[in-house]
């Protein structure tokens, strides 16, 4: 009798936006998803969108000449594993169906087109399953042809909305011919305010705690921000204006550069920019953090019902120690002594970030041996090289960072000048959670749960880091204690001191 096809799950979500068309091929291993290959196409549908809402052949030719070259992508994929969903443009031109009829000789998947919330809450779900916040978001979205405004709790969103308005369509509206003022880019901006003049108090009475946005020109300021200096990449209104007032500059929206700025997405900046700096004033937005999260992720999560969990990281962290056969014992063992020794600290620097450098602890106590599959010897390399270069859902870049730095600095030496501030994370901090780390794998090393001290006691004054154990611990364990020895002699030559006693 042959063995029952084990082979994962291979399914696709496509978004016809109004400017790009997106492919995302994923597979399910071991409860996650794991994302195989990403399509990108700018079909710029909304420019064939004329005044009557009849969409031009050119640009119908150019969405099926896409959906074709998606087509041999999926050859072999079923119809229940393969999501299609239209938005703005699709759903605004009244010659939809000379579209869809056209799709269907290249394209033999049948194609959704949704309504603007149903967008939008689809937008919510894929930056809520990829992205590390909890609580109450408020999520947008700027795209080629509308805008997305959403409220929600965890992944279920409250309020949803949609607006007509986006990059291409205000493009064509305000800069015919890439022409560019400050008038013209005022009278933008203005009818953005009054696009959404009436959401205000009803989403500031619903409040929220975080504020993330996704898609082309969100994406777009956080990469410009990322190459002028800002090292954390959060969009604030200061920044932004910066970016408008360089941009006003220019007479033209095609000659626009910008450090970071795509020649692709220079013509629809601006556009999106009056968008965006009217979010920020309608909503009165402190800072937008940019998630990679946006409607195709939404559309492929929702594919599979099993992944409404509480916390994403989880999922993904039980997925790979899943898929790696990682000793679940000795992760167990490793981090009940590294959460003891982090409960002792009284001195971090940025107290505000404890229980989430608490949480960055017990990950990497699960994940630190995920580099045996590729070789014991520089195991620490290996771990940091796959953590590094993983899609990791529900982790952002910061925490993927710090994740890495812990399994690359979690065994053998280290120089001071190897850590660093990550970001968000200041340097003192990362390198107290790495000493930490450092100490729990050490005290673990044996692999056996007899060996765990009864007693573990840490006093720190500044570099000096006093360890104390329960009377006769380290007599009766010379390997621990030799270990430890070891680790003064490394921690010493970046004057660093740690002192031990029974």
């Amino acid at each position: 009798m042959s063995p029952p096809n084990t082979a994962p799950r291979e399914f696709a979500a496509i978004d016809l936006g109004s400017n790009s068309f997106h492919m995302i091929v994923a597979r399910i291993v071991n409860g996650s998803i794991q994302v195989l290959s990403r399509l990108k196409r700018r079909v710029r549908l909304a420019d064939g969108l004329d005044e009557n809402l009849v969409l031009s052949q050119e640009a119908i030719d150019r969405g099926v000449a896409c959906l074709g070259l998606f087509a041999k992508r999926l050859q072999g994929f079923s119809t229940e594993n393969v999501k299609v969903v239209g938005t703005y443009t699709l759903r605004r031109a009244i010659n939809n169906q000379d579209f869809l009829e056209q799709a269907k000789a290249v394209f033999p998947y049948p194609i959704s087109i949704i309504s603007g919330q149903e967008e939008a809450k689809l937008i919510y779900s894929g930056v809520s399953h990829t992205q590390p916040e909890k609580g109450r978001k408020l999520v947008v979205d700027i795209g080629g042809g509308s805008t997305e405004i959403t409220i929600g709790d965890n992944f279920t969103p409250i309020r949803a909305e949609s607006r007509h308005m986006g990059c291409v369509s205000f493009a064509k509206r305000f800069f015919p011919n890439g022409e560019l003022t400050v008038e013209r880019f005022d009278s933008a901006y203005q009818l953005a305010m009054e696009k959404m003049e009436d959401l205000m108090w009803e989403y500031k009475d619903l409040g929220w705690e975080h504020v993330l946005g996704s898609s082309g020109t969100i994406k777009t300021v956080h990469q410009v921000l990322l190459a002028n200096g800002y090292r954390d990449g959060l969009i604030t209104e200061p920044r932004l204006q910066k970016i408008i007032d360089i941009c006003l500059e220019f007479k033209s929206l095609n000659d626009i550069k910008l450090r970071g700025l795509l020649e692709e997405r220079a013509d629809v900046l601006v556009p999106g920019l009056a968008i965006l700096l009217a979010l920020f004033h309608t909503f009165r937005m402190n800072v937008l953090r940019y998630s990679n999260g946006a409607l195709r992720e939404g559309v492929m999560y929702g594919l599979e019902k099993s992944f409404q969990v509480g916390d994403i990281r989880q999922r993904t962290a039980e997925a790979l120690a899943e898929q790696f056969d990682l000793d679940q014992q000795q992760a167990n063992r490793v981090e009940r002594t590294a959460l003891i020794l982090f409960d002792q600290i009284k001195s971090w620097r940025n107290r505000r970030q404890i229980s989430d450098l608490r949480s960055m602890l017990k990950w990497a106590s699960l994940l630190h041996e995920i580099g045996i599959v590729v070789n014991h010897n520089n195991v620490h390399r290996h771990s940091a090289y796959l953590i590094s270069n993983r899609d990791l859902p529900g982790f952002d870049f910061e925490q993927q960072t710090l994740l890495s730095v812990l399994m690359r600095y979690h065994l053998k030496h280290f120089k001071r000048s190897d850590i660093r501030s990550i970001n968000r994370y200041q340097c003192r901090d990362v390198l107290t959670l790495v000493r930490v780390f450092r100490l729990a794998v050490l005290l673990n090393r044996s692999r056996q749960a007899s060996v765990e001290p009864t007693q573990l006691m840490l006093t720190i004054d500044k570099n000096h880091w006093y360890l104390k154990f329960d009377p006769d611990f380290l007599t009766q364990n010379p390997l621990v204690l030799a270990d430890l020895e070891e680790e003064q002699k490394i921690l010493s030559l970046t004057d660093l001191v740690l002192s031990i006693s029974s």
